[in-house]
């Protein structure tokens, strides 16, 4: 989609019903679906390791990353029972908060902190117009900055994917997390091809950051748009990651997550797939995953960057 065409999306969007910019989004997708097995949920391609590779530290066979991106004020209350089901099953994630949609709540990210979570910043809105031009791109990002040093935070996730890796450079980040190593369907759709993180050098330089890209679907993507029942495609994609020896690198959201059980609403889908899909990583593969927050794995590949130059 060019910026022409952004333009116009995100300029009619707020003027079209949620239920119908769902139901469109939907049916895009099950007319593609077919056309793209080949690179979806795997693209076998994006298998190969980075030049030297020596694996994984403690000599796990796997990395799991998780992270969670807030996209509403009402997702927010989600976080604690989100923390919770992860911090009793062992594990810990990251937050992303969208610094100026809506309030920020300062006690939950130090909340998040102190429990051993890590907090990034999701853009200042969800509106997709943060790369539509560099000049408008400059004028956002001072300010993505300030929230970064306000929150002490060393990591960013642009909204709706989309990204620039050029331009991202003006983020003072250790980590860019706005990829996917492939997701043909998402607004912009060019995948890293890699399920391993990658270094983004600026200009020729030893200066850069750490691409993050995300390997395992998007629980939106599954449970609302598809309306999968169960965490199958989860498993295979993760299985095969595994068997590869790369990075499994997950984007869920808590404001799509029913904790009540009670039936899921119309954007909702069942917490305990997310459960589900933990214990099956826990079961299955215990002691065989490092699980860094993103902001480890980002040191440990700059650094093993660095030894390699």
């Amino acid at each position: 989609m060019n910026n022409y065409l952004k333009k116009i999306y995100y300029f009619s969007k707020p003027f079209i019903p949620r239920w119908l910019q769902i139901e469109m989004r939907r049916r895009k997708i099950r007319n593609e679906l077919a056309g793209c097995s080949h690179i979806w949920p795997i693209d076998k391609l994006a298998s190969h390791p980075p030049h030297g590779w020596t694996g994984w530290p403690y000599g796990r066979r796997f990395a799991l990353v998780l992270t969670h991106d807030v996209e509403r004020s009402e997702g927010q209350k989600k976080c604690y029972e989100l923390m919770a089901l992860e911090a009793r099953l062992g594990f810990r994630s990251s937050f992303n908060f969208v610094a100026e949609e809506y309030v920020v709540s300062q006690e939950l990210r130090l909340y998040l902190k102190n429990k051993g979570f890590e907090v990034g910043v999701h853009g200042l809105n969800h509106k997709g117009m943060l790369y539509m031009s560099r000049k408008q791109f400059l004028n956002q990002a001072g300010r993505i900055n300030a929230y970064l040093r306000a929150w002490q935070s060393v990591g960013f996730r642009s909204p709706s994917m989309h990204h620039n890796l050029e331009w991202i450079h003006d983020l003072d980040i250790e980590y860019d997390a706005s990829t996917f190593d492939t997701d043909p369907f998402e607004p912009q759709p060019d995948g890293m091809g890699t399920i391993f993180p990658i270094w983004i050098n600026q200009n020729g330089s030893s200066r850069g950051y750490v691409e993050l890209p995300y390997t395992l679907p998007q629980d939106f993507t599954l449970f609302i748009i598809l309306c999968e029942k169960n965490i199958d495609i989860w498993k295979k994609k993760l299985d095969w990651i595994v068997e590869q020896g790369g990075m499994a690198l997950l984007i869920s959201h808590p404001d799509y997550m029913n904790f009540d059980g009670v039936p899921a609403g119309a954007e909702e889908y069942p917490a305990h797939y997310y459960e589900q899909l933990l214990c099956y990583i826990k079961n299955r593969y215990e002691g065989q995953y490092w699980q860094p927050l993103p902001r480890e794995m980002a040191r440990f590949w700059s650094e093993r960057t660095r030894v390699r130059t």
